[in-house]
């Protein structure tokens, strides 16, 4: 996989430069940083669509014999255990319900506690950021990939 996002139109780079910022403070545990740039992501809903499918990319690529309920469960712990130790503020339901969007599996209307857009993005790079430790692919690639994805799937409709 690559790619690159660069060439993309402004609004498209805006989130690709915000998410990269917020996954390096995830991977620094940079709390200042990351609540900075993950502002930035919940100011644009489309945000949670490329990190949705930036998510739904690196659980493929980790996972190819497809992934069953203990490779979930063990995502959400080791993002949630990990999270927690440099923010108090990590939601385990917040994360299931992106791993769960990720994989087109999620019903808002049968969720009693929808979490928000700013709850999503908030933790959305802290999901990112611990699968791409376990790849050596950058971001930019699992960026540029997701954004051709969006693309051909905004095409075809």
């Amino acid at each position: 996989m690559t790619g690159t996002w660069r060439h993309l139109p402004a609004t498209a780079r805006a989130i690709a430069v915000t998410a990269t910022t917020a996954v390096a403070a995830a991977q620094a545990r940079d709390g200042q940083a990351y609540d900075d740039a993950v502002g930035g992501l919940a100011a644009d809903e489309r945000s949670g669509l490329v990190l949705g499918a930036v998510v739904r990319l690196l659980l493929e690529e980790s996972h190819p014999e497809g992934l069953t309920g203990d490779d979930i469960r063990q995502v959400l712990t080791r993002c949630v255990q990990g999270a927690a130790r440099w923010r108090a503020d990590v939601d385990p339901h917040v994360v299931l319900v992106l791993l769960a969007g990720a994989l087109g599996v999620y019903d808002p209307e049968g969720d009693e506690s929808p979490p928000d857009a700013s709850a999503l993005a908030r933790h959305a790079p802290l999901l990112v950021a611990d699968l791409l430790a376990a790849t050596t692919v950058p971001l930019d690639d699992y960026l540029a990939a997701a954004f051709a994805e969006i693309e051909r799937t905004e095409l075809q409709d």
